[in-house]
């Protein structure tokens, strides 16, 4: 039973010192690498935030948006235009809202140019709004690796300014801290920059693919219009046959 306690106690304590590694580790990267790896740091901790808050972002769209906007369209292709836009609360997410403008102009009577202008208005602006951010997370991605070259230009620039001082005594010691800064930015400038590279292009996808959703779904709706209701015209009523003169001489 010893042991068991024994690694009971270890755990929270390990789980504790946790943060302070990290923090240790972080420190003594700074320490080594200069400012140009504090900087890189400081965009990996900017990138991160965007992809946190891009991933929550395009969670919250889900697949739900899609399946209900693609049964509304099913239903509106049916003929029933009222019950379709129904089922596009305004609560839905970019989709359901682009096809459900065009829905409501179209069964508002407007003109088609008209209701297609604006649904393209408005899925423009949607997808606007999900390329938000996007750009500083490319910024990061192409801005790390330059930024690491950077610090790899000053290390070198550092050991032959250490080499040029020793005259013809070389210390190897001294060029080693040179060298290693140089190494150092670089390898964390391609460690900031790959990741920020994949994940906005997993995020571009993602944009594009909703973008092929709007335009197919508003395509099938502005291109079935909702069929007008017959308007049955009434029987004209005979008006009713005023009696003549000589029909009062003839029932005498």
């Amino acid at each position: 039973m010893e042991p068991v306690a024994q690694l009971s106690q270890d755990v929270p304590a390990t789980a504790a010192s946790l943060p302070e590694a990290m923090l240790s580790a972080v420190t003594s990267l700074v320490t080594l690498g200069g400012p140009v790896v504090a900087i890189l740091l400081a965009m990996s901790v900017f990138a991160a935030a965007i992809v946190i808050v891009k991933l929550w972002q395009f969670a919250s769209l889900g697949r739900g948006d899609r399946a209900r906007t693609e049964a509304s369209v099913a239903r509106w292709r049916a003929g029933d235009g009222r019950a379709a836009i129904a089922r596009l609360d305004a609560g839905g997410g970019p989709l359901s809202r682009v096809v459900g403008t065009a829905m409501a102009g179209l069964l508002e009577g407007r003109p088609e140019a008209h209701v297609r202008e604006q649904t393209e208005q408005l899925a423009a602006e949607e997808l606007a709004g999900l390329r938000t951010y996007l750009r500083g997370l490319q910024a990061v991605a192409q801005a790390a690796p330059l930024l690491g070259l950077f610090g790899t230009v000053i290390g070198m620039i550092d050991a032959f300014r250490v080499l040029e001082a020793s005259g013809g005594d070389v210390n190897p010691a001294g060029l080693a801290g040179g060298i290693w800064v140089a190494l150092l930015t670089t390898a964390v400038g391609l460690v900031v920059a790959i990741p920020c590279s994949l994940v906005l292009a997993w995020f571009d996808g993602r944009v594009a693919l909703v973008r092929r959703h709007m335009e197919r779904l508003a395509t099938e709706v502005l291109t079935h219009p909702p069929v007008p209701a017959r308007v049955v015209q009434p029987h004209p009523v005979a008006a009713p046959r005023r009696p003549h003169v000589a029909d009062a001489v003839h029932a005498h």
